[in-house]
């Protein structure tokens, strides 16, 4: 007998989905047996513009290893950023610690 599934609530905006996902089991509202796998190419993800205030002397070596990597300091910036990021949740996975966004 298939397993009765919850309906997923409409959400506000993509944060009130995000913390929603985040305190979820989504087996409990969607079939991944039945999932098909898709492509997007176009999918952009959000951005949020911020503003980081960072040491001179720190932006420069930033500025200097894209430029020997020939990538904009921007991009080098967010590609480390996500190195570490996956560095550290893997680590928190490892050690089965919970994270909180708050």
């Amino acid at each position: 007998m298939p397993k009765k599934l919850k309906n997923i609530p409409t959400f506000k905006s993509e944060d009130e989905e995000r913390e929603f996902w985040a305190t979820h089991d989504s087996t409990e509202y969607l079939d991944w047996d039945e999932a098909e796998e898709i492509v997007l190419p176009r999918l952009k993800p959000s951005t949020r513009t911020i503003s980081l205030r960072l040491p001179e002397l720190m932006l420069n070596e930033l500025r200097l290893i894209a430029n020997k990597r020939d990538v904009p300091y921007q991009s080098l910036i967010k590609m480390m950023l996500r190195e570490r990021i996956d560095q550290e949740l893997k680590r928190y996975s490892e050690n089965t610690t919970p994270l909180s966004t708050e």
